[in-house]
């Protein structure tokens, strides 16, 4: 069954499985490019005509709410979502505004730890030009 893992997370929260909310998580685990919540409801409505916005923006809370995602807003301007849920950093292209996981450790995490502390979110955003934008430029005007 390839909802099988979904509905496991589900149960794990102790949360009511739905449809949707499968949909929505394989969506995301399908689509690691750190989608917006109306990039994920018009790529799901193709398929799922009955699918309304209001139902896709509550699942999206309830799932980030019980840690099943995370949400992502580095520009404040959006808040994006990511399904990878273990502490990760991420490179925010400003030319053409992919979002990229990063998996560097922190060593801020283990001081904290250290001290007794419990983290439950971490935010660390890089900015700039990713590779591929880069490559293009240097393709496109040879330096």
């Amino acid at each position: 069954m390839m909802y099988e893992k979904y509905v496991d997370l589900l149960k794990e929260k102790s949360i009511k499985i739905t449809p949707q909310r499968l949909e929505i998580l394989r969506y995301l685990d399908k689509n690691r490019n750190h989608p917006t919540a109306y990039q994920i409801y018009t790529d799901l409505k193709e398929n799922n005509p009955s699918l309304s916005k209001t139902t896709v923006y509550n699942s999206l809370e309830i799932l980030n709410k019980y840690d099943i995602i995370n949400t992502i807003s580095i520009t404040g301007l959006e808040t994006r979502y990511d399904i990878k849920n273990i502490i990760h950093h991420h490179f925010m292209c400003k030319k053409c505004g992919r979002i990229i996981d990063i998996d560097i450790e922190c060593p801020n995490i283990r001081k904290t730890l250290e001290q007794g502390h419990k983290i439950e979110e971490v935010h660390g955003y890089f900015k700039g030009r990713c590779r591929e934008c880069i490559e293009k430029e240097i393709d496109q005007y040879g330096s």
